[in-house]
């Protein structure tokens, strides 16, 4: 597990609902979309780190 791979997938998931926020608030459709596909790149990388980790248990256990 790297936490600095969390926390920087954590960053990109705030960055995106700030966006998508003010893309809702602004009504610019173009931002919105832009964040809500920042926040689908974080849950990306948190699963990718999700594995990573059930990867490393198993090799532990072998």
């Amino acid at each position: 597990m790297s936490i600095e791979d969390r926390l920087k997938a954590t960053g990109k998931n705030i960055e995106g609902k700030i966006q998508e926020a003010v893309g809702e608030v602004t009504g610019d459709t173009r931002s919105k979309a832009e964040g809500q596909a920042k926040q689908d790149e974080a849950a990306i990388r948190h699963e990718v780190e999700n594995v990573k980790d059930a990867a490393k248990n198993l090799i532990d256990r072998a």
